[in-house]
């Protein structure tokens, strides 16, 4: 299906998308108050969608009836995205492998705009470790994940899918568009991305993107936290991430020629 010049979006279906966004987008409940003035709906009008939603299970309500969240519709919706991904599937044992190997957090991540989402991860053994959750958006150009997919495209590619200026995650965060083209003209020189405490204080990531089309929307990651970061831990972790890429690589041409 192709959307033509003269395309206007149904509104109500618009409202409803919104609505699921910013619930999807908040780790908590929201009140109708707030969702109605960080959407700009009227509160009648998002009143009516609220409770028809709540219907059909894919918003829940507190309670009292005033505070809402994401319901379990919203879960089976996303579950079955994840179980028919080819790419979750194809990654799913290099994921395991480097979990074994090494230990510590690791993620599959997806380009999506000027975001990174988190598809699949395997959490580390430590109690020290990266809080992170399958379906969290991060900004591309404060993770590793997103600075590797970044480097993958032009710096005018980029420069229009990014939202200008650039959110500042944490001290470290690259916000300085020439100091990001920088480092993402490194990130393709060498073929991988760090992010040392750009999303989080305290964690460094290392990120491969994994080439099953071109320009790549996915990538690998391996997230440590920097007191476990040694001499030799950055060429370690980076060889496993080239091996992990090579095999799913290796695995896709395999499916291809069945």
């Amino acid at each position: 299906m192709t959307m033509g010049e003269g395309f206007q979006p149904v509104k109500s279906a618009g409202r409803t998308l919104e609505v699921l966004e910013a619930l999807a987008e908040s780790p908590g409940r929201r009140s109708l108050v707030d969702l109605a003035r960080a959407l700009d709906i009227p509160k009648s009008s998002l009143h009516g969608i609220l409770r028809t939603m709540i219907q059909r299970g894919w918003v829940e309500a507190d309670g009292t009836g005033t505070r809402f969240g994401l319901g379990v519709r919203a879960l089976q919706v996303g579950a079955a995205y994840l179980e028919t991904d080819d790419a979750v599937g194809l990654m799913s044992a290099v994921l395991d492998e480097l979990s074994r190997q090494f230990g510590e957090t690791v993620h599959l991540g997806r380009l999506d705009g000027p975001h990174v989402v988190y598809m699949a991860k395997r959490e580390s053994i430590h109690p020290l470790r990266l809080y992170s959750a399958i379906g969290r958006h991060l900004p591309a150009h404060a993770t590793a994940l997103g600075k590797v997919l970044l480097a993958e495209r032009s710096d005018e590619a980029v420069d229009r899918l990014l939202n200008w200026p650039l959110a500042a995650l944490t001290r470290h965060t690259i916000t300085d568009p020439a100091t990001l083209h920088a480092e993402l003209a490194t990130a393709r020189e060498r073929g991988y991305a760090i992010d040392r405490e750009e999303n989080t204080e305290g964690i460094v990531c290392f990120a491969i993107a994994v080439p099953l089309q071109s320009p790549a929307t996915d990538a690998i990651s391996l997230s440590v936290p920097a007191a476990r970061i040694g001499p030799g831990s950055e060429d370690e972790i980076v060889a496993a991430l080239r091996r992990a890429a090579n095999q799913v690589r290796a695995a896709r041409s395999l499916l291809s020629a069945i």
